[in-house]
């Protein structure tokens, strides 16, 4: 009996974190249901095709335009609403080149245990 494949997306579907995929012009390609969750004022799932630099600020949106020129991710912590979040933006690449730009987000307890591991 073989096993069926499960589609790659579904997971990404159930995870208690926001992802959301733009291409390298910055249109949204990809938003999991928690973005679109988190993201409903701003449209939800309608943003899909919508320049993800238009739902930022101009401040974070010009660092998202370093993010996509260079090699390094964009890594920080914010609070809104006393909600701790880790913020994690990075080009992603297909068949070696620049494809575009993933940004995802998850909550944080207010206190995180750090290890270090040797």
């Amino acid at each position: 009996m073989t096993m069926p494949k499960p589609n790659p997306v579904d997971w990404i579907e159930t995870l208690p974190c926001s992802v959301t995929v733009c291409d390298a012009q910055f249109r949204i390609l990809y938003l999991n249901r928690r973005s679109a969750e988190v993201n409903h004022a701003d449209g939800g799932k309608s943003l899909v095709g919508k320049n993800l630099l238009d739902c930022h600020p101009a401040k974070a949106a010009k660092k998202l335009r370093r993010v996509m020129a260079g090699t390094r991710p964009n890594v920080y912590t914010i609070e809104k609403n006393g909600v701790h979040k880790m913020i994690y933006q990075a080009h992603w690449r297909r068949r070696g080149r620049l494809a575009g730009l993933v940004e995802i987000t998850f909550e944080l307890p207010a206190r995180v245990p750090h290890f270090v591991r040797t």
